[in-house]
């Protein structure tokens, strides 16, 4: 599949986003008119850059407000097509997008916009140069890809096809399997975006929201199983109008970009398979090597330049030291199946921040294969002949993802480096597990993560949600694994002031998941563990909420618990002290309750942000 995308979709330069494009791999763009206007290049400079880019100039775009207009409008507009259809000659770009007019349009009988059209049309053809008319959701009168389509055949001129657009089709909820009915010679281009699903008019959303195949909810594998069924062949290009991708790095813009392509090329594969497809139709669609979703986690780290808060904060919470690395400046503690590593080896005044995460997988070279074809750069351990060798990668946000190889038993042959006994005592015995951990993305990457961890890891996107704070509403976006081995939250934290500058409010934490969270308190009490102080508001409440016993609802209270219940199950947990930017939750999972006590975390943000500012 020719892959492409519009310069609009990215920051910088023309001359910066053609550079960007190129080192992401893509085949083709297309020259969005403002970035050509506003570029010191001239359009023969640009063709010559593209040509030593390896780019080709796949489409000019856009032409707006043709048709359904006066006699004297069409005749202006004849002349401004002209000069487009010129200034394409001297690009070397030979199809144009001509939109469904919005503003301008005052006729909106078919043959009238038919009659219209062909007059482009055969102006295109003096220039030997094609139209490709897209219906624009918000069209005055022509608003789906089907009406338009149908005055593309009534027009019957070979230089007049039609543009499909999956946005203007899923935004409306509209049916994609009309689109086998097109004829292919007539679909001249084809552009992809993916949009959350939110309350906003269509234009809104289609000017602020688009993201990148696989960050949002539209069904793009089922739009792409039917454009191939059309026997179509041409570019598939990303249109993205997004105000955070066109203020972020151009070239992880870009990156990220062509990896969705390379997702969705994968998922609409997928789809046709799954729909009995078995020819080999002309938009051939790469696939990836198939892996299974991660079991669980293989460990959790945590790196300092100075490590002692967290040692106590693990060491009152019951996890066992298991020394340090044989080779490295690493420290391995240990709960149970649960397992932190201690990096030692950060810059200076590095304060503690989660740093790495290991996954547990049925087949850790091929996992780590599959990943490097989305473009996740790989991230080398140096290792001694004698030691194990992790798969790893790097996600969005800087943290290292290491592919394990998974155990029956859970235990993790890596751990026998920190001494004989660690890898005995790593297995399956009765103590803890990483239940989730929850990562702060930043506002630039948070799309580019929820990808990431899709596409690389098979993780499934759940609903997001928004969670008050005393500094604004924090974005959250579970990620899991059918069977919950791997629960991963990505929190969008608001920007908050402090002093001279703005600063993103960044804190993380690992949760373990422990049999009897009143006695493992308790024991960390006695360890010297200082939870969060839970206010007295906050469990009369519960009280109200809940039909608690008061001896239940004492013992909360008194070890500074904090609850839920939903039809399935209880949820228990407490929370320990932040240190750097990591602190860590103890939760006990009762009957089948599978959230993490979403109504306690304004009650949680609330009272970190009361120790932060406290007076000293």
């Amino acid at each position: 599949m020719r892959t492409g995308i519009a310069t609009v979709c990215l920051s910088g330069t023309l001359e910066e986003k053609m550079a960007a494009c190129a080192r992401a791999g893509f085949d083709g763009i297309e020259i969005f008119e403002q970035d050509l206007v506003t570029s010191a290049m001239s359009p023969e400079e640009v063709r010559s850059r593209a040509a030593d880019l390896g780019l080709s100039l796949d489409l000019y775009q856009p032409f707006r407000d043709f048709d359904g207009v006066d006699d004297e409008q069409l005749s202006a507009n004849l002349r401004r097509a002209a000069a487009k259809f010129t200034l394409m000659g001297r690009l070397g770009i030979d199809t144009i997008l001509a939109c469904s007019n919005v503003a301008t349009a005052t006729r909106g009988e078919d043959d009238i916009l038919a009659a219209q059209l062909a007059q482009l049309a055969g102006l295109a053809g003096d220039h030997g140069v094609k139209v490709a008319y897209e219906a624009l959701a918000w069209g005055r009168y022509v608003n789906d890809f089907e009406h338009a389509h149908r005055l593309v055949q009534a027009v019957d001129h070979p230089n007049l096809g039609t543009c499909l657009d999956s946005f203007h089709i899923l935004s409306r909820d509209w049916d994609t399997a009309p689109i086998e009915n097109l004829e292919a010679a007539k679909i001249f281009f084809v552009q992809v975006a993916d949009a959350p699903k939110l309350s906003l008019d269509v234009l809104s959303l289609s000017r602020h929201y688009r993201v990148f195949p696989g960050e949002g909810q539209f069904n793009l594998a089922k739009f792409m199983g039917h454009l191939a069924r059309t026997g179509y062949d041409g570019p598939v290009s990303l249109e993205i109008f997004n105000d955070v991708f066109r203020q972020s790095d151009v070239t992880r813009t870009a990156v990220d970009a062509m990896r969705s392509l390379v997702w969705l090329q994968e998922q609409g594969a997928a789809w046709l398979a799954s729909a009995g497809e078995t020819e080999r139709l002309p938009l051939r669609m790469a696939t990836l090597p198939r892996v299974p979703e991660p079991t669980g986690f293989n460990f959790a780290e945590v790196k300092a330049a100075s490590t002692p808060a967290v040692e106590t904060l693990l060491g009152q919470l019951g996890f066992t030291s298991e020394g340090r690395h044989r080779t490295k400046d690493v420290q391995l503690w240990t709960m149970g199946q649960a397992r932190v590593v201690i990096n030692e080896a950060a810059p200076e005044g590095a304060e503690p921040a989660i740093s790495a995460l290991g996954f547990d997988v049925e087949n850790p070279l091929l996992a780590s294969s599959r990943a490097q074809q989305l473009l996740a750069p790989v991230v080398p351990r140096k290792s001694q002949a004698d030691e194990e060798v992790f798969q790893g990668i790097a996600a969005p946000d800087s943290t290292e993802i290491f592919l394990c190889q998974g155990s029956a038993d859970g235990t993790a042959a890596w751990t026998s480096e920190f001494g004989p006994g660690a890898a005995g005592r790593g297995g399956r015995r009765p103590g803890a597990v990483i239940d989730h951990v929850n990562l702060a993305q930043p506002w630039q990457h948070f799309d580019e993560a929820v990808l990431f961890y899709t596409s690389a890891l098979a993780l499934e996107p759940q609903p997001f949600a928004e969670v008050p704070s005393p500094t604004g509403l924090v974005r959250s976006q579970v990620m899991d694994t059918s069977n919950r081995g791997v629960r991963l939250v990505l929190n969008l934290a608001p920007l908050i002031q402090q002093g001279d500058g703005v600063h993103k409010s960044y804190q993380e934490h690992i949760a373990f998941a422990v049999d009897d969270l009143v006695a493992t308190a308790r024991a960390a009490r006695k360890r010297g563990l200082k939870f969060l102080d839970i206010p007295e508001n906050y469990y009369q409440d519960l009280a109200a909420r809940f039909d608690l016993e008061p001896d239940f609802l004492d013992t909360l209270r008194e070890l500074n618990l904090l609850y839920d219940r939903d039809a399935d199950g209880e949820f228990l947990h407490f929370y320990t002290a932040t240190v750097g930017s990591v602190f860590f939750e103890m939760v006990e999972r009762r009957g089948g309750y599978d959230g993490y006590g979403a109504p306690n975390a304004p009650v949680r943000h609330a009272v970190q942000y009361g120790q932060r500012h406290s007076s000293p």
